[in-house]
C-alpha cells in the first residue's frame, strides 16, 4: 500500500510579494576621485594648478563610470573646486556626487528606487529581501519603506519563510 502525501508550499501560496533590493543595484563601475592628489604640498589647492590640470586631464576616462569626489587630506579645498570637477566629469560619468564610496551607493540606490511605483503595491504583503550576494546600504531599506508603507498592507524583512514584521497597517 502506497501513501501519497501532497506537499503544499505555504509561502508560494501566501500571496506575499518578495522585493529584492539587489535588483536595483547599478551595475557600472564605481571610482573614487581624490582631489587630494591636486594639492600643492598637500596642503591647499592653487587655482592656476587646478585649472591647468582641468583643462588638460582626460575625462573621456570616466565614461558611464559611477564617481565618488572626495578630498581625503586635511587641506583647504574651495567649493568651487569640487564644482569643477562635477562639471567636466558630468559629460562622461553615470553619477557623480561628494562624498566617499557609500554616499555614492547610497545615491545610486535612491535613484533607482525613486522609479518603484508605490501604486503597484497598493495594499500587497510585502517581504522585503535581507540579504544576498550585493551589499545593499542601509539607506535603500529606509528608502523602499517610505515609498511604501503609505500603500501597503504589510512589510516585512528578511526571507518569506522566516520574516521580521516592519509594519502592519491597522484596519
Amino acid at each position: 500500500m502506497e501513501i501519497q502525501e501532497n506537499i503544499v508550499n505555504k509561502v508560494a501560496s501566501s500571496g506575499l510579494i518578495t522585493l529584492n533590493l539587489e535588483d536595483f543595484y547599478h551595475k557600472g563601475e564605481r571610482v573614487v576621485y581624490d582631489i587630494a592628489d591636486n594639492l600643492f604640498h598637500g596642503l591647499m589647492l592653487r587655482e592656476k594648478d587646478f585649472r591647468a590640470f582641468i583643462k588638460d586631464h582626460n575625462w573621456a576616462q570616466y565614461q558611464d563610470k559611477n564617481v565618488a569626489i572626495t578630498c581625503s587630506a586635511d587641506a583647504i579645498v574651495p567649493t568651487w573646486a569640487y564644482m569643477l570637477l562635477a562639471n567636466k566629469l558630468q559629460p562622461y560619468a553615470n553619477e557623480v556626487v561628494f562624498g566617499g564610496l557609500d554616499t555614492l551607493e547610497a545615491v545610486l540606490f535612491t535613484k533607482a528606487l525613486s522609479k518603484v511605483n508605490p501604486q503597484d503595491y497598493v495594499n500587497e504583503r510585502v517581504v522585503v529581501k535581507g540579504c544576498g550576494d550585493i551589499e545593499v546600504p542601509v539607506s535603500a531599506y529606509v528608502e523602499i519603506t517610505n515609498l511604501l508603507t503609505p500603500v501597503v498592507k504589510s512589510i516585512m524583512f528578511g526571507e518569506p519563510c522566516s520574516t521580521v514584521p516592519v509594519y502592519k497597517r491597522k484596519d
